[in-house]
C-alpha cells in the first residue's frame, strides 16, 4: 500500500517548484485532477477571454471591420510565428489553417513534387491512423505508380529507408504508449538516402522543446488543442523549411489545395489562381476567427515559459508516477506500456490492465481524469504547468484504492462510449 506519510514529500516537492504559479493560469475544477491534457488541453483563463473578447468586442462591435482593425486577417500568420517558437522554427515557415488531416494532404503532395522518380511514403505500422488514412486517400487517387505507402514496423525502419523512399512520414510521440523517436537522428537517417522527412507533433508541441531547425525537418504538423491548450476543434499548423518554400514557388501541384485564401490577392476575386508566396501559400479557405483567437489567447502562458522547464519537470512527474504504481499493492495488474526513461518518451505514461475502459471510467467517476486507448491501455497525461506533484501522488492512490476494492467492475463503468 502507498503510504499516505509520503504524500508531505511531494507537497516539498510543489512548494519548489519554479512552474507552480503557472497553475493560476488554467480554469481548473475544484476536486478533479485533469491527467488528459495529451487528448484535450485544459482551458486557460487567457483563452477564454480572448474568446470573450472576439465575440463581444470584435464580431459583435466591430463587425466586418475587425477583418482589418483586429488583424483577423493576419491571425493564421500571427499564431505560426508564436507556435514556430515553441518547436524549433523561425518566422515564416509555420502557419495555422485547417485539421492535421488536411496539412497532411498539402505536405505528401509537396514532398512528392519535389522527389521526381520516387514514389514512397514510409511509415510505421502503428503511426496514427488519420495520417495513414491521407496518404492511403493520396495515393487512391494519384496510383500507386506515383503514391505508394509502405508501412514497417519501427524496429525495420532503418533498413526500410532506400533510394525508393520519397518521404519519411512519422509521429515523434506515439499516441499509445508515448514511445518518442529521436526526431534530429531519423532525419538524419532519412536525409542520408535522399528522403524527406514530415513529422506529426500533435503530442509534442508544448510539450517538451522541439527543433526543427536545427534537427533539418522539412515538414510537420501538429494541433493547438492538447498541449497548447487552444480548445476543442482549434486550428492544426503546419511547417515548411524555408528551403522548401522557395523550391515550390510556383509549382501549383505541391500544393493540391488551391483554396483563395492561399492566392496572392485573394480580395481581387480573380478567377485565375496565382499562390501566394511563402507559407501563405498553404491557406485554404476562412480561418475559424473564434477558434483561433482562443488559441492566441492561450499561447499567452508559453511567453515566460523554458520549455526546458517544462521537460525537467515532466521528467520527474513520470518518474514519480511509475515508481509510486509500481510500488503499491496493484503493481502486478498494471503493466508498465511506457518507455521507463523518461527521456524515451512523450508527456504520458501508458499502463496496460485487461479492464483498461472499465477502470478509465470509474476513475473519472472518482474525479482522477486519464483516458483509455484500445485494447488495454490506461493513459496518464503530464501537463506540467498545471499539474502539481500531489495530484500524481493522489492519483496513484486512488488507482490503487479503486482497484484493491473493484468498483471498477461495476456494470456501468463497462458501457460503451463513442469517444475514448
Amino acid at each position: 500500500m502507498i503510504d499516505p506519510a509520503r504524500r508531505a514529500a511531494f507537497e516539498a516537492l510543489d512548494a519548489e517548484d519554479p512552474l507552480a504559479k503557472l497553475r493560476d493560469e488554467f480554469a481548473l475544477t475544484e476536486g478533479r485532477i485533469y491527467l488528459d491534457g495529451n487528448s484535450l488541453g485544459a482551458p486557460i483563463h487567457a483563452a477564454l477571454r480572448a474568446l470573450r473578447t472576439a465575440a463581444e468586442d470584435e464580431w459583435r462591435g466591430q463587425l466586418i471591420d475587425a477583418w482589418n482593425d483586429a488583424d483577423w486577417i493576419g491571425l493564421p500568420r500571427r499564431l505560426g510565428t508564436r507556435i514556430g517558437r515553441l518547436i524549433g522554427a523561425a518566422p515564416g515557415q509555420v502557419t495555422v489553417c485547417d485539421s492535421i488531416s488536411v496539412n497532411l494532404m498539402k505536405l505528401i503532395s509537396g514532398a512528392l513534387a519535389l522527389q521526381p522518380g520516387r514514389t514512397r511514403i514510409l511509415s510505421t505500422e502503428d503511426n496514427f491512423p488519420t495520417d495513414l488514412y491521407v496518404a492511403q486517400g493520396l495515393s487512391a487517387l494519384l496510383g500507386p505508380a506515383r503514391c505508394e505507402l509502405v508501412c514497417v514496423p519501427r524496429e525495420e525502419l532503418a533498413s526500410a529507408l532506400d533510394d525508393r523512399v520519397a518521404l519519411l512520414m512519422l509521429t515523434q510521440v506515439d499516441f499509445r504508449t508515448g514511445v518518442r523517436f529521436d526526431l534530429a537522428d531519423m532525419t538524419a537517417r532519412a536525409h542520408a538516402v535522399g528522403a524527406l522527412t514530415l513529422w506529426d507533433l500533435a503530442h509534442s508541441a508544448g510539450a517538451f522543446p522541439v527543433a526543427l531547425d536545427a534537427a533539418q525537418a522539412d515538414f510537420a504538423v501538429g494541433c493547438g488543442y492538447k498541449f497548447l491548450g487552444g480548445g476543442p476543434g482549434v486550428p492544426a499548423f503546419l511547417y515548411v523549411a524555408e528551403r522548401h518554400l522557395t523550391k515550390l514557388a510556383g509549382e501549383l501541384a505541391a500544393q493540391p489545395l488551391s483554396g483563395w485564401m492561399g492566392d496572392a490577392r485573394p480580395f481581387e476575386f480573380d478567377g485565375r489562381y496565382a499562390p501566394a508566396s511563402g507559407i501563405d501559400r498553404y491557406l485554404v479557405g476562412t480561418p475559424p476567427i473564434l477558434a483561433c483567437r482562443a488559441l492566441e489567447g492561450a499561447l499567452d502562458v508559453f511567453d515566460a515559459v523554458d520549455l526546458e522547464d517544462v521537460e525537467t519537470k515532466r521528467l520527474a512527474l513520470s518518474s514519480a508516477l511509475i515508481e509510486l504504481i509500481e510500488g503499491s499493492e496493484v503493481a502486478d495488474e498494471l503493466l508498465l506500456a511506457s518507455p521507463r526513461r523518461g527521456e524515451d518518451c512523450g508527456s504520458q505514461v501508458a499502463f496496460r490492465h485487461p479492464e483498461a475502459f472499465a477502470l478509465t471510467r470509474a476513475l473519472v467517476a472518482e474525479g482522477i481524469v486519464g483516458d483509455f486507448r484500445a485494447p488495454d491501455l490506461l493513459r496518464v497525461g503530464l501537463t506540467p504547468l498545471y499539474l502539481r506533484f500531489v495530484d500524481i501522488f493522489d492519483a496513484a492512490c486512488r488507482i490503487e484504492a479503486l482497484l484493491t476494492s473493484g468498483r471498477h467492475r461495476d456494470p456501468r463503468f463497462a458501457t460503451p462510449t463513442r469517444v475514448t
